[in-house]
């Protein structure tokens, strides 16, 4: 396994360097926006403390970011009117991991409609605004 990069996508956002839209953040963890979404909404939560994925994080880390992952899960339907959740990890090139700092994708989910295709378009800064705002609603 390669060692962790703190250039990464989602360090630099953590230290302020690239925007994102917030959606939930707490001593441990922070949740935004996925840029590049699967679908409507799809948010990915993220521990504030360095590591590359599930094989090098901290137990305590991981605990804290399966926590806000499951309080963002419980919010789809009311932010989303989602008839589920998909919910996923990838850990190392080989399993489909492309950003290298632990994340989790949260991602509200409609009967009959098909996930858009990982790493996909980017999409509209407005959409990712006003889904961010969703979000926040539904998590009071």
């Amino acid at each position: 396994m390669t060692t962790y990069d703190d250039q990464n996508v989602f360090a630099k956002i953590l230290r302020g360097e690239l925007p994102a839209h917030k959606i939930y953040e707490d001593d441990k963890t922070i949740a935004i926006m996925d840029s590049m979404p699967r679908a409507d909404g799809h948010a990915l939560v993220i521990p504030k403390a360095a590591s590359r994925n599930i094989l090098d994080i901290s137990a305590s880390d991981l605990a804290a970011v399966y926590a806000t992952v499951q309080k963002l899960a419980r919010a789809a339907g009311k932010a989303f009117g989602a008839d589920g959740v998909t919910v996923q990890q990838f850990n190392e090139p080989a399993g489909g991991q492309v950003v290298f700092h632990t994340h989790v994708h949260v991602i509200p989910r409609h009967e009959g409609v098909s996930l858009r295709p990982h790493a996909g378009q980017m999409a509209d800064q407005d959409d990712l605004k006003a889904w961010a705002e969703k979000w926040r609603n539904a998590l009071g």
